[in-house]
């Protein structure tokens, strides 16, 4: 076997666990700048679908191997195929992962140490949360190449706000790791050295925070936020009543007023002490 067919036969995704509730996922194609083939969302879709049935997993954080994070599609596999219904099924399967992606009740943190660019950049927007290296860069450069990034538009523009996505959009130019953070693409910048370690730091902390809130608290976040503001209050209104229901809620209320540690139990987060 050369070294060429061992490397394609590698899983284009590794997965493995960093500590308690938190699963390290890594895009493994680095000779490719871990771009979005057919094969690498597919692995994807299915490392979702695991992930949402195993209670042990709490939080992911979504990272690459070597010095890309993802440069998008793969436009190599996208001209090998020209006819336009590989195309259609090519963009629908993205589509499909991106909503996996937030209707999966565990949260999703990207560790970005290198280019997010295009649908590299909309699965950074697409992650719940984001960490990101000093030497991260992002851009949807789409329109250089005479394809208008429409299908990353969609995260970007609902992760920042519209003038900061448009320039992006309509530019093609990158920008770095600390206006990322600025306009709300990211939410940490640290120095590569530090940056496992506080990808780490972030999931763990909400780790230990009860899964099933956790969980509804993330669908609740999504469903409301594309709402007018009267149904989104309404809607959350619910959402807080069947919440208060929830054993989680009244040991964690009780933990406050007796001010204590709270107990969550094993459907919960671990029990403190």
């Amino acid at each position: 076997m050369s070294q060429a067919e061992a490397i394609e036969r590698e899983p284009l995704l590794l997965g493995r666990a960093l500590a308690d509730g938190v699963r390290l996922w890594t895009l493994n194609r680095p000779e490719a700048r871990n771009a979005l083939s057919t094969e690498l969302m597919s692995e994807l879709e299915a490392a979702i679908a695991a992930a949402a049935d195993d209670p042990a997993v709490r939080v992911i954080i979504l990272a690459a191997a070597g010095p890309a994070f993802c440069s998008g599609h793969d436009l190599r596999e996208l001209r090998a195929h020209p006819e336009q219904a590989f195309q259609e099924r090519v963009f629908e399967q993205c589509a499909r992962l991106m909503l996996a992606l937030l209707r999966l009740g565990k949260p999703v943190v990207a560790r970005v140490q290198g280019t997010a660019t295009a649908a590299g950049c909309q699965l950074v927007a697409t992650c719940d949360l984001a960490v990101a290296s000093t030497e991260a860069r992002f851009a949807t450069p789409g329109v250089n190449i005479g394809l208008f990034c429409s299908t990353p538009m969609v995260a970007l523009s609902r992760a920042v706000g519209r003038k900061a996505a448009l320039e992006m959009l309509l530019t093609g130019e990158t920008i770095d790791a600390e206006t990322a953070r600025r306009i709300g693409l990211v939410n940490r910048v640290v120095s590569p050295d530090r940056l496992e370690a506080e990808a780490l730091r972030l999931a763990g902390t909400i780790a230990e925070k009860p899964a099933a809130v956790v969980a509804l608290g993330k669908e609740a976040f999504y469903r409301q936020v594309e709402m007018e503001v009267e149904s989104a209050y309404a809607y959350t209104a619910r959402v807080m009543a069947e919440n208060m229901m929830a054993r989680e809620a009244a040991e964690g209320i009780d933990a406050f007023l007796d001010k204590r540690a709270p107990r969550w139990g094993s459907d919960g987060a671990s029990e403190a002490g």
